[in-house]
């Protein structure tokens, strides 16, 4: 699988001529730039790009890769994502989505603070009450851009999902870089690629960026309202690519109280609605991700 020619042929369709200073000479037949174009942007010869965009050169230098970069505009995570596939480890196969007792029994220490663990590929695997009480999009066993794409209750739960889709997407990228083969990986976006246009559409961009370290969301409950809560994302060490995110309200704020009111619920009070309470199953499909 030629990664670095399809990262490279999708960014290079992105970039309109006059946005780098060329001329857009009316209707082209392609797409963004031109591979010339490109190639004379970053220094190097045509034939050499042609090579890389194809996938007859598996290893550039790093200072083809940072001039490449620089000529299609590529911020820092961009970059970094493109040097990825341009040295990619051997693939490996990830280890089962396994929690530490250690981390578990944090996790349910936490009575005033949603917090739960995701995967590499958004799947939640581990999470206290509070998370779980705040949306089934929590509870372990979901996977978070599955739900966030496919389900309506999700998506009531999120105020302007729709905006939130791309970054989760990126993350993915992120996340996975040159090891698209894993099986569960393709799993995922098989199906998401037949059942959500805006997956596919996104997806194809290539866009990469990591999770963000932190933030605020707005959040939708049926039973306490709406909720404005930051979130603190930590990498869990010896994990194979776990992250532990926990959400937090303003001390004093209606927020603050909203929890301590969901908290103080019993756990009957928040069925899973019946989209959600469908657990991510295995699927297969014949066409890996691209």
């Amino acid at each position: 699988m030629n990664l670095i020619g399809e990262y490279l042929r999708a960014r290079r369709e992105l970039i309109r001529p006059e946005d780098v200073g060329l001329p857009g000479n009316g209707h082209r037949r392609v797409p963004g730039l031109r591979r010339d174009e490109l190639a004379m942007l970053a220094g190097i010869s045509t034939e050499y790009y042609t090579r890389l965009e194809q996938g007859r050169d598996r290893r550039p230098s790093p200072q083809v890769l940072d001039a490449i970069a620089r000529a299609l505009g590529l911020d820092e995570d961009a970059t970094a994502h493109l040097h990825t596939l341009g040295a990619p480890e051997e693939p490996r196969r990830r280890r089962p989505g396994r929690v530490r007792a250690g981390v578990q029994d944090l996790l349910d220490a936490w009575h005033d603070t949603p917090a739960y663990v995701q995967g590499p590929f958004q799947d939640v695997l581990a999470a206290n009450r509070l998370a779980v009480a705040l949306s089934p999009i929590f509870a372990p066993g979901t996977n978070i851009l599955r739900s966030v794409l496919l389900d309506p209750a999700v998506q009531e739960f999120l105020p302007g999902w729709q905006n939130r889709v791309s970054s989760l997407i990126a993350a993915l990228r992120v996340m996975v870089g040159p090891d698209v083969n894993d099986p569960r990986l393709t799993d995922l976006v098989g199906e998401l690629s037949v059942k959500s246009d805006l997956f596919r559409r996104l997806w194809s961009r290539h866009d990469a960026k990591p999770h963000p370290g932190g933030g605020a969301h707005r959040l939708r409950h049926p039973i306490v309202g709406d909720l404005e809560l930051h979130y603190e994302k930590f990498a869990v060490t010896g994990a194979d690519g776990q992250l532990l995110v926990v959400y937090h309200a303003e001390p004093g704020s209606p927020s603050a109280d909203a929890l301590i009111l969901l908290g103080s619920l019993p756990q009957e009070a928040a069925p899973l609605p019946p989209h959600t309470a469908e657990r991510l199953k295995p699927r297969t499909h014949t066409h890996p991700p691209r």
